[in-house]
């Protein structure tokens, strides 16, 4: 009787050590989201508006990840640096639940130059972009380091030409 309870503790330790490896195997504790914030002014020409971007320091770029039922599992910001350059960092378990991380989403929040500071969608800035596929894998961290988001001058911002309800009563021809 004796053997059969020892067999059955050394079973049980073996189930519980192979569970606790596959969970470690199961994904990286920490996840990086990077990328750049520009400026791109479309006044200049075509080879200065394509090659004549500068950076912004002080912008807002937003991280929103989602659960299953599209509510938000967490929420974070970070601001440029001088060379407009963002590093956000999350765990990848929020109140011990995995974080999923092809539910998240990365945007433009808003930028600090008046000269610069008209949203775009170019590489998803205005909309928003889903992290799809990591950068870099390792260890116990994954990165996702993203195509520059950009800004331009309030001259190049896209007129509304979007046509009214007429619930507003000036709708005289």
């Amino acid at each position: 009787m004796g053997a059969m309870a020892m067999t059955l503790v050394v079973a049980t330790l073996l189930v519980l050590l192979g569970t606790n490896s596959a969970m470690a195997w199961d994904g990286a504790g920490v996840i990086h989201v990077s990328g750049k914030v520009m400026c791109q002014d479309c006044t200049k020409g075509y080879n200065e508006w394509v090659n004549g971007y500068r950076p912004i320091k002080g912008c807002k770029v937003s991280l929103t990840c989602m659960d299953d039922r599209r509510r938000v599992r967490h929420y974070v910001s970070d601001t440029t640096d001088e060379q407009g350059q963002f590093d956000m960092t999350v765990s990848k378990y929020i109140n011990g639940k995995k974080l999923n991380e092809k539910l998240c989403s990365v945007r433009l929040l808003s930028s600090p130059d008046p000269t610069c500071n008209v949203l775009t969608d170019f590489a998803g800035g205005k909309s928003g972009i889903k992290l799809r596929r990591p950068t870099f894998l390792y260890r116990d961290m994954v990165k996702y380091i993203l195509n520059p988001f950009y800004f331009t001058t309030p001259m190049c911002e896209q007129p509304d030409t979007s046509e009214s309800d007429g619930s507003n009563g000036s709708n005289h021809y």
